[in-house]
């Protein structure tokens, strides 16, 4: 505390400790803390006799005496405000709840939809599989017939079997 140039968070600090100091309002280890300091330090001792001074001077000042008018018109201001705030609340609330019901049917719409896409993209896969495969399926009764691939080659060969489209695999 001897710094003679004290960053204004520091002497904050202090002048907040040295206000509570002087209302009694520290416990014994911090009342011992700040009578350390002022036994320490002569500026510390200086800025707690300038708060002194200023509440010698909130002494003298005249006080206004406050009638029952001012605590009543107070006490219906607050509750004024009170009512204001609590209409507000209530108006608020059938948006929120809107807004909550409407977040909801977003989040189940676009679960709904990538549910859609993905059973969408898995069967196409499995549809384009059985398109490819097609050919064979059609003709299983008769290949069942054959014992033999190299057979079914000879016959194509020779131009005996049915033309099959391009994307048919070959035998």
């Amino acid at each position: 505390m001897n710094d003679t140039h004290m960053p204004d968070a520091e002497r904050r600090a202090l002048d907040e400790k040295l206000v509570s100091y002087l209302d009694g309002e520290l416990d014994a280890a911090e009342s011992s803390q700040v009578e350390h300091a002022l036994a320490q330090d002569a500026r510390v001792r200086r800025e707690l006799k300038q708060l002194e001074r200023c509440w010698e001077l909130l002494d003298e000042l005249p006080r206004d005496e406050v009638g029952e008018d001012f605590t009543r018109t107070t006490v219906e201001m607050i509750a004024v405000q009170a009512e204001q705030e609590l209409a507000d609340e209530r108006a608020e609330l059938p948006s929120r709840k809107r807004k909550a019901w409407l977040l909801a049917a977003g989040s189940f719409l676009a679960a709904a939809i990538a549910g859609f896409i993905a059973v969408g993209v898995y069967s196409d896969r499995e549809n384009k599989k059985l398109l490819t495969d097609l050919p064979v399926v059609e003709n299983l009764d008769q290949y069942r017939q054959v014992e033999d691939i190299d057979f079914l080659r000879a016959l194509r060969a020779k131009d005996l079997l049915p033309h099959e489209p391009d994307n048919a695999p070959n035998p």
